[in-house]
């Protein structure tokens, strides 16, 4: 499936929870007020959890009069048939369109996926240009990428989504010849310093090392993003009422993003993001 056009951004990870959903639905309203143009397409039909924050954004624009930047969205469904080849097939070619509708119109395209593994990730993955895989702040959530030595704490065996990447870059690799850059991100990281989140760090450089990927700076655990869901909007929008004064938690959760932004080093083109009030 070798294309032009937009650059994609695909969050992954086949742990439940990691925070995929928020980081996705902030990276895109971020680029929206940066004045790019950006689709998201979530291929969760289970949680659905990307297409529900859009919605709540949609219905708090309706019911408060408020302007706020939306992408163009897509659900795709996955398909339920008796046959699994069919079902591929079918999922291939609602994918294909999707990405036919939108690859030439937007700058950025980023894919919410699934804490499991199905077809529409594999698809996802293979198109990714960024991939993001945020993990969450503990040792347990580590095994989603490799089994780790407990005596030594480096990485003995690929886990199965590490391979789903693995065969990702290689497939990218042989259709285009192009690289998918994957980033791992720390996330809901503990405000206090410990003995766990050092090790933690030390055990995510050692899988960068070993699986040729990169770290960057993650989000941390913060209320404020359970709060905004209900609303659907972001720590990047203006504030409900006007001359209200930003949290301490609300503003650090904005340069947290911000600093990821930059961490992934995405083709702008030459756009500088909108200031956004501190």
């Amino acid at each position: 499936m070798a294309r032009d056009g937009a650059h994609v951004i695909v969050v992954g990870n086949e742990k439940g929870g990691s925070g995929k959903s928020t980081t996705a639905f902030h990276l895109a309203v971020y680029l929206l007020y940066a004045g790019h143009r950006v689709a998201t397409i979530d291929v969760d039909s289970r949680q659905q959890t990307l297409t529900h924050y859009l919605r709540n954004r949609r219905a708090h624009g309706r019911e408060t009069g408020r302007r706020l930047p939306n992408p163009l969205h897509f659900h795709l469904p996955a398909a339920w048939g008796d046959s699994v080849k069919e079902n591929q097939q079918a999922e291939f070619d609602v994918f294909t369109r999707a990405i036919g509708e939108v690859e030439d119109s937007v700058d950025f395209l980023v894919i919410d996926t699934p804490g499991f593994d199905t077809n529409l990730t594999r698809l996802a993955h293979s198109l990714a240009d960024t991939l993001l895989t945020p993990v969450n702040d503990s040792l347990i959530d580590l095994n989603v990428l490799a089994r780790i030595d407990p005596e030594t704490g480096l990485p003995v065996e690929t886990s199965h989504y590490a391979r789903l990447v693995q065969r990702a870059r290689s497939e990218r690799m042989a259709i285009d010849g192009a690289s998918i850059d994957w980033v791992l991100v720390r996330n809901r990281i503990s405000m206090l310093a410990s003995r766990n989140a050092r090790q933690v760090q030390s055990t995510l450089e050692g899988i960068a090392t070993r699986f040729g990927c990169r770290m960057a700076d993650g989000i941390a655990e913060r209320v404020i993003f359970r709060s905004l869901f209900p609303s659907g909007t972001t720590v990047f929008d203006p504030l409900d009422e006007e001359g209200e004064a930003a949290t301490v938690s609300h503003v650090s959760a904005r340069q947290e993003y911000r600093n990821l932004v930059a961490a992934l080093n995405l083709p702008l083109r030459g756009i500088e993001p909108m200031r956004l009030s501190a």
